[in-house]
């Protein structure tokens, strides 16, 4: 039997629940494992009209793992219709259930396609620079498991960048402490050996997997390596300030 009509349905379904700012039900009935939940995210962002940007790790810090469920990463991409700048006024009217988390953001100067290691991870990334990622489900109640997160573009909804940018000779990536103040209140902090060890680990997982799926990593594309903390929740109004210790701040307000 096909696997074309699940998953054309639970595409739909996704797709449908952007389009009428109202949540639907998990995917997860409709697919029977990861690949099948990858197919779905295809189906989806093929119809998405913005410019890929880049792309974005997502279940890298064991803290979110435990919150979302699952012990594995994820990835999806990223679309220039969603990105912003530091101060930037996100509006609530693009976001279904928004929250928040901070990142270290790494914008290649290579390509990622062949002969993939550690140090030609390295090699290939032209700076780094702070970044808050906003994560959306568009599965009701955040019920979701890894299947309905993956299908879903792994839960992206948008994200910022800081204006500091520091290459590898002036920043260790595992060394980075984080601070994330919600209208002024510290609501997450983290180290960046918490995400998956070190966030060069995260875009090395990465590079391969997109290089063994026909997709490798470009220059020029941002991406986003994964929180350094758990993920907070935001409403309207609300003020988002990460610091970085070693890399910069970056803020943002929804409204």
């Amino acid at each position: 039997m096909s696997l074309r009509p699940q998953i054309a349905q639970a595409a739909q379904r996704l797709l449908t629940a952007t389009a009428t700012h109202t949540p639907c039900a998990p995917i997860r009935d409709l697919v029977a494992d990861v690949g099948q939940a990858y197919a779905v995210q295809q189906a989806v962002n093929a119809r998405r009209a913005s410019a890929r940007s880049g792309r974005k790790i997502g279940l890298t810090s064991l803290a979110v793992q435990r919150q979302i469920g699952v012990s594995e990463p994820d990835y999806g991409s990223i679309f220039t219709d969603a990105a912003y700048s530091t101060g930037a006024r996100i509006p609530m009217s693009k976001l279904l259930q928004p929250r928040v988390e901070a990142e270290v953001a790494f914008v290649l100067a290579r390509n990622l396609d062949a002969e993939i290691t550690l140090e030609s991870v390295r090699n290939a990334i032209d700076y780094a620079v702070p970044a808050i990622e906003v994560v959306d489900s568009r599965v009701a109640g955040w019920d979701i498991r890894l299947e309905d997160t993956v299908a879903d573009n792994a839960s992206f909804g948008a994200y910022v960048l800081g204006s500091e940018r520091k290459t590898l000779e002036e920043l260790e990536p595992r060394e980075v402490q984080m601070t994330m103040r919600v209208d002024g209140e510290v609501k997450s902090t983290g180290r960046g050996e918490d995400c998956l060890g070190d966030p060069l680990n995260a875009v090395l997982w990465l590079a391969e997997t997109c290089a063994r799926l026909g997709d490798p990593l470009q220059a020029g594309e941002v991406v986003l390596s994964g929180a350094l903390g758990p993920v907070v929740p935001v409403m309207a109004l609300t003020k988002v300030v990460v610091e970085i210790r070693g890399l910069g701040t970056v803020e943002a307000v929804f409204e």
